[in-house]
């Protein structure tokens, strides 16, 4: 049966969006108006060409928050899951997850457990919330299963914001002092070099070093630096996708100055608070594993995930895995391993994930203060440098006057 995007207004109207099964346009038309609604459009979205394709599954963070949150609440009341789908679907914004939700309720109204249904939508559900929904139902405790998965979800968001935070600023600056590095290398220094044949003296080195720059920038910068930015960019996402590309790459960012701290104790706080939430819905450790060292987002952090699988299967603490590796510091490696003998390892993981969530807190805040002046005085340098030359010829022509 054909699946329709369509809009309809309210008697005050206000516009909204949904999809719903009917016939044709006219089924939709009497469902709206049934609602006491009046239809504005209706567009069938069930074809799979290229101007008729449904719309592919896409959701913010934030609506899978919103929807995780909502649905644990209706579950709580007492609201069937059926019904609670139902009412989420209507409240959906973004035509990708309402065709997603409509195909979930169409599985579960079918019989099949909500886990598999969302299971076939992998570019909204990942493998994380799939496998905590999975163990919710096995354990009758899919309300709490719901609860954390937001809660995990919040927590992830909000570290993520952090590190956008501590990169905006350099990044912006950075941009700021090349843009201004170029314009006076392309824009004002070449025209200094007709006043400085006129003056018919032997330029500094440095001023004729940085005139052959200006003067090679000005003829070659437009097309030498999109030559070199597309095929640097092309050469990058080529190695990067292999396995060995990949690896130097996060070895790298775990190592670069100034970021690695930061870039380190972000992959610490990801490995704990994933470890620990599926510890804590009751994925069992092997199957939590996997999914931490999918997620990690990182290949060191996934070889030494690989590593603790293998030494669990033969009957080897998780901690000596860990211990080997110097991504995890060593309060890290025994704290696991506390837990380990103590049986409180969901406990200590998630006082990890706490701590370092803390810490980059700290560092970002640290870095902020530290990038400024560094910022500055290259912005300082590089400026300095351009107008000394410039008037370094003026300096030795007056000392030729005396």
């Amino acid at each position: 049966m054909p699946r329709f995007l369509f809009t309809a207004k309210t008697a005050s109207g206000r516009k909204l969006s949904n999809i719903a099964i009917a016939e044709d346009k006219e089924g939709i038309r009497t469902r709206v108006e049934a609602k006491g609604l009046t239809l504005v459009t209706a567009r069938d979205i069930s074809g799979t060409n290229l101007f008729n394709a449904p719309p592919a599954d896409n959701a913010k963070v934030s609506d899978l928050v919103l929807f995780t949150r909502q649905l644990a609440t209706m579950i709580g009341a007492g609201i069937s899951l059926l019904e609670a789908l139902e009412i989420l679907k209507e409240q959906a914004e973004r035509p990708g997850f309402m065709v997603a939700l409509d195909d979930i309720i169409e599985d579960v109204r079918g019989g099949a457990d909500l886990s598999i249904s969302l299971g076939k939508h992998p570019k909204i559900f990942k493998a994380i919330y799939i496998n905590m929904i999975k163990a919710g139902e096995a354990s009758g405790q899919l309300e709490d299963i719901l609860t954390r998965l937001a809660e995990y979800q919040e927590a992830a968001e909000e570290l993520k914001s952090e590190i956008k935070s501590a990169m905006t600023y350099p990044v912006i600056s950075l941009c700021l002092v090349l843009g201004i590095t170029i314009f006076l290398m392309v824009g004002i220094v070449p025209k200094f070099k007709s006043i400085f044949d006129g003056l018919g003296v032997e330029l500094p080195f440095v001023t004729q070093m940085i005139l052959d720059i200006s003067l090679y920038m000005r003829d070659n910068f437009i097309p030498g630096a999109l030559f070199s930015g597309i095929v640097f960019f092309t050469l990058f996402m080529f190695v990067k996708k292999t396995y060995i590309g990949a690896k130097t790459w996060d070895y790298i960012m775990l190592k670069v100055p100034i970021f690695g701290p930061l870039f380190q104790k972000v992959a610490i706080s990801r490995f704990a608070r994933t470890f620990s939430t599926l510890l804590q819905s009751g994925v069992p450790i092997l199957g939590a594993l996997d999914i931490v060292g999918s997620t990690s987002g990182n290949i060191l952090i996934e070889e030494v995930v690989v590593k603790a699988k293998d030494s669990i299967r033969q009957g080897s603490p998780l901690e000596r895995p860990l211990s080997e590796s110097w991504v995890f510091p060593p309060m890290v490696v025994r704290m696991v391993g506390i837990g380990e003998k103590s049986g409180a390892m969901e406990t200590l993981l998630n006082k990890i994930s706490e701590f370092y969530d803390q810490q980059v807190k700290h560092t970002v805040a640290a870095l902020t203060s530290l990038i400024e002046p560094l910022l500055i005085s290259m912005m300082g340098g590089m400026v300095g440098t351009i107008v000394l030359a410039i008037f370094l010829p003026i300096f030795k022509i007056q000392e030729s006057l005396r």
